[in-house]
């Protein structure tokens, strides 16, 4: 399941983000609202998680925003004021939940799985392309012969490949999106992870395949 989480102060960001990604999400983390703008009109979501406080334009201007564009994906905002009038303001603006600052890391997981159970029943939670299926729920990629639940990082790299499967990823973009900038990991594992990922297609009969296009990425091609 992929999240978006906008929040200004680095150190909660990252902290925050290891957390979720423990848990067996995929998360984009931004740390502006104009950035986070970007960031949903550009990617699809099963959630996002806006602080209200930040640099740019604040969490309810991000909010009312992708709502007026007709952008549903289940929103939790987060707030270091208390006031009910904060709270009503931006369940008002479209929020599906709110949480206020400082909050209980279990706290936090329970709501976001909850804001988010809705949309994981929906079709889209499931990508297709060829004979195989990834679920966003279960992390399941499936195809005729069986299926596999995939690791974190297995399931981040699919789920980019597959959300457009005939556009390059370039291994920059899986290191920035995966591992984040300030990673000490090796390019490389970049391809230890396709190498991954390619065993499991063919074991489970996949009529797909990644491709690399040499200095540019990888991309799925459909085999004939």
């Amino acid at each position: 399941m992929r999240l978006l989480f906008a929040e200004d102060e680095l150190s909660l960001s990252k902290a925050v983000c290891a957390i979720l990604q423990k848990n067996n999400y995929s998360v984009d983390a931004v740390y502006d609202g104009a950035e986070a703008l970007e960031y949903i009109k550009s990617e699809n979501y099963d959630g996002i998680v806006l602080d209200i406080m930040m640099p740019k334009m604040d969490g309810i201007e991000v909010l009312k925003k992708m709502r007026s564009e007709g952008n549903n994906t289940p929103v939790l905002i987060l707030t270091a004021k208390s006031e009910i009038d904060d709270k009503v303001l931006g369940l008002d603006s479209g929020a599906n939940d709110y949480l206020t600052k400082p909050f209980a890391v279990k706290e936090l997981l329970a709501r976001i799985r909850a804001m988010t159970r809705t949309s994981a029943q929906q079709p889209d939670s499931v990508l297709k392309f060829g004979n195989v299926s990834l679920d966003s729920a279960s992390f399941e990629l499936s195809a005729p012969k069986g299926s596999y639940k995939l690791a974190n990082k297995e399931f981040q790299m699919m789920e980019m490949l597959m959300r457009h499967p005939k556009n390059l990823v370039s291994t920059e973009h899986f290191m920035e999106r995966i591992w984040g900038f300030d990673s000490e990991a090796e390019i490389n594992v970049v391809w230890v992870y396709i190498s991954y990922l390619r065993k499991k297609l063919s074991a489970i009969g996949a009529n797909i395949q990644i491709k690399a296009q040499r200095n540019a990425g990888y991309f799925l091609e459909e085999l004939k």
